[in-house]
């Protein structure tokens, strides 16, 4: 069976807090983990903020337009309310799960309203690492008794591990995100963007408009680079409203020709891109609990060059799959490109090293390890998961009347 020691495919309910309509890395762990329980032969249902109209997967079933709040350095987009809440109840009732995964259920989102409203065998999985977080401090006292309804906790890295334990106690096991990493491994490299000893590439994928995703810090890096490397090019991808008159302005023209922007790219444009590029570069500033990207790279083949935040150093083995740099600073980041760049022997060991050490991060282990937490909390469970009775007496409290 998938599950060692079941007697039976499971059914399971996942509930995303983050819209679909602008998906992210919370999105894309959900959306990978259900696909790869579903090629397992479970059955799986995902609850996620969206609107009615918007092109979903068959497994997933939408809760209702998100708002965009401002959350861990970024703005994510959310649905809450008594509407909201009468969706989760309605999809719970129909989905008979043996187990309920919720991601995030201290987000003001649908992970905690199906924390209220639940009851049963219930994993969470916590995804942010924050050193200090006043999210978390103001969402803590709204779901303090019904954090003890979760049966297992994962936390997706160490940094995510201690931010659960220092905000909200207890304690969780560490689960790493999941990534297909023979995709990556696979892709053919793209003529346009591959690099040469005279001209080598750097790629950079993330939100431009996000000030935590670093892109500054790797603009500001730029001329210093040029100087050393002057056919260096930089490809940006991602969407944002940074573009070319921006960087035309911050750089001046010479420099700035040597910055491409690609805008949205398709998964597989990406898995090309990374095949592609000498050096992928990470500037984040912070609010990172892992490093998906990093690992996806490391699959690749390209060498990573990120900031030397926790959750990096961690996926990169402390600079051996990876050179890391004072995070933040574009100066450091300019001598740590260059030195790269100049040193193909670096950029093979680096390389070597990641490639050793990203099947630990393959979705086929990563998988393995949550059946597991799975299977613990089914076969300690009295009863699959249904409605908490206490739930309609919580929505009065909270003036939700009409929850049905």
């Amino acid at each position: 069976m998938s599950v060692p020691g079941a007697v039976r495919p499971l059914r399971v309910g996942i509930v995303c807090p983050y819209s679909y309509d602008v998906p992210g890395g919370v999105q894309f762990h959900v959306r990978d983990l259900a696909e790869a329980l579903i090629a397992r032969g479970h059955t799986v249902s995902v609850l996620v903020p969206a609107d009615d109209d918007t092109e979903i997967p068959d497994y997933m079933t939408a809760a209702g337009r998100a708002i965009p709040v401002r959350y861990n350095g970024a703005v994510a987009r959310m649905t809450f309310g008594p509407v909201t809440a009468a969706r989760v109840r309605k999809w719970l009732a129909a989905g008979e799960f043996d187990v309920l995964h919720l991601h995030e259920p201290v987000t003001p989102s649908l992970g905690m309203l199906a924390l209220w409203i639940a009851d049963g065998p219930i994993v969470a999985t916590f995804h942010t690492a924050l050193i200090r977080s006043r999210p978390l401090q103001m969402a803590y006292p709204l779901v303090r008794q019904s954090l003890e309804k979760i049966s297992a906790r994962i936390a997706v890295s160490e940094d995510a591990r201690r931010t659960l334990v220092e905000h909200m106690g207890g304690d969780a096991v560490v689960i790493p995100n999941g990534v297909y990493t023979q995709g990556f491994i696979d892709a053919e490299p793209d003529a346009r963007w591959t690099g040469t000893r005279e001209a080598p590439t750097i790629a950079f994928l993330g939100r431009l408009d996000e000030a935590r995703k670093g892109l500054p810090v790797l603009l500001d890096a730029v001329p210093r680079v040029l100087a050393a490397v002057p056919g260096a090019r930089f490809l940006v991808a991602g969407r944002g409203e940074t573009g070319p008159d921006e960087v035309r302005e911050m750089l001046g023209e010479k420099a700035a020709a040597s910055v491409e922007f690609l805008g949205g790219i398709s998964d597989e444009e990406k898995a090309r891109l990374l095949s592609s590029v000498d050096v992928y570069c990470a500037p984040q500033t912070g609010g990172e609990s892992f490093g998906i990207v990093l690992v996806e790279a490391m699959s690749a083949g390209a060498a990573v060059v990120a900031s030397d935040l926790g959750a990096f150093s961690r996926v990169l083995d402390d600079g051996a799959a990876g050179v890391l740099f004072t995070t933040g600073d574009s100066a450091d980041l300019a001598s740590t490109l260059i030195r790269v760049l100049h040193d193909p022997a670096l950029r093979t060991a680096v390389t070597t090293h990641a490639r050793e050490a990203v099947p630990q991060y393959d979705w086929s282990v990563v998988t393995d390890q949550v059946l597991t937490v799975y299977e613990m909390v089914v076969a300690d469970a009295r009863e699959p998961v249904g409605e908490d009775p206490w739930s309609q007496r919580g929505a009065r409290l909270r003036g939700w009347t009409e929850v049905r």
